[in-house]
């Protein structure tokens, strides 16, 4: 049976390989709420996003739900994500180990815009008013261990977008599978072989924004005389879909040793709205007895270019990480990662998880 599943995976992964390949048409800006896109937690950001195969904290609940039926203790992890012109991008989650059920894990993510100016047509220099935007997401998720080598989970989200007095909200369900296989340990030892994880994110519903923003004065006889000027109006919206993304990817282990481990991570990307991409990352883990973890990551994650082209661009990420351990097996972990993105830059991320 074990081996039979294994085989229906590695098939899946060639067939998926075949569709990317053939995949022509990039159905670029035709969603909403991409702020979903962004990757949550430094590891995963330091890694070139290369983690849903890797996937084994809190933040998996963004990255493979399954992720989480890998946690022995309850956990709790805080992001802060500084972005470009002044957007801050926060992410609160936790989780709780159930013996013999699974795991729970919820986590909040949140985007917050800032003030800007209001302008119409005919104030194009600002009305004197300001607006806010932001972005929120509330995911609830449950994962367990099948069997001692593969894990499920899946998730309920809850999607809202606010800009001034319009809003629009949807509901989504992400889905993960993580598998661990005897091939290519270079230790002999099973859990040393490859990982394979595979995640769908953000499959649900539409979103359509409203308000008080969308109606408006019409004037319905613009060239005739009488009480057409002040008509009420309301602007009819369009149904966006949300950012689906499909996720396949592999780690590992060349190095894998009582006090380091080297671990290698590759992912492919399947959006709804963009181009094939690839990420790939690595992290090497030194265990230091009596204090705890320091880890070195780095890796590279794709540009805006298509997967099969030569010009394919890649941004350079970096980062590192501790865990201390504490009495009564609780841990804190301190993350950071830096990432560059083009003329754009380069954005931050803080991480601080703890084990309790």
């Amino acid at each position: 049976m074990k081996k039979s599943i294994k085989t229906v995976i590695i098939i899946f992964i060639i067939n998926f390989a075949l569709v990317l390949q053939g995949q022509t048409i990039n159905r670029y800006g035709t969603t909403t709420a991409n702020f979903l896109e962004i990757g949550v937690g430094s590891s995963a950001g330091a890694m070139g996003e290369a983690y849903v195969a890797m996937a084994n904290d809190v933040s998996s609940i963004y990255w493979n739900p399954a992720g989480l039926a890998g946690l022995k203790s309850s956990s709790a992890l805080f992001v802060i994500q500084p972005w470009f012109v002044d957007i801050n991008m926060l992410f609160t989650g936790g989780a709780f180990a159930m013996p013999g059920i699974g795991v729970i894990g919820f986590g909040i993510t949140n985007l917050d815009y800032g003030e800007m100016d209001v302008t119409t047509l005919e104030y194009q220099d600002g009305t004197g008013e300001q607006f806010r935007a932001t972005d929120m997401a509330a995911t609830l998720t449950f994962s367990r261990n099948i069997v001692s080598w593969f894990s499920f989970g899946s998730s309920m989200k809850y999607i809202k977008s606010n800009i001034w007095h319009s809003s629009a909200s949807a509901f989504a369900v992400d889905l993960g599978v993580l598998v661990n296989t005897k091939f290519f340990s270079f230790t002999g030892r099973d859990e040393d072989g490859m990982n394979i994880g595979m995640s769908i994110s953000n499959y649900g519903t539409r979103m359509k924004y409203d308000g008080i923003d969308v109606y408006q004065p019409i004037d319905i006889s613009e060239f005739e005389e009488g009480n057409y000027g002040d008509v009420a109006g309301q602007f009819r919206t369009s149904e966006w879909e949300l950012p689906l993304i499909f996720r396949i990817g592999v780690t590992l282990k060349p190095i894998s040793t009582k006090f380091t481990t080297l671990t290698l991570a590759a992912d492919a990307l399947h959006p709804n709205n963009n181009a094939e991409s690839v990420n790939i990352g690595a992290e090497l883990n030194n265990k230091i007895p009596g204090f705890g973890e320091i880890s070195l990551r780095g890796g590279m994650k794709s540009g805006m270019d298509d997967l099969f082209v030569d010009d394919t661009k890649f941004g350079v990420t970096a980062g590192a990480g501790v865990k201390i351990h504490l009495f009564g097996n609780r841990t804190i972990t301190v993350d950071y990662a830096y990432r560059t993105m083009g003329v754009l830059g380069g954005v931050q991320a803080y991480t601080v998880g703890f084990t309790f």
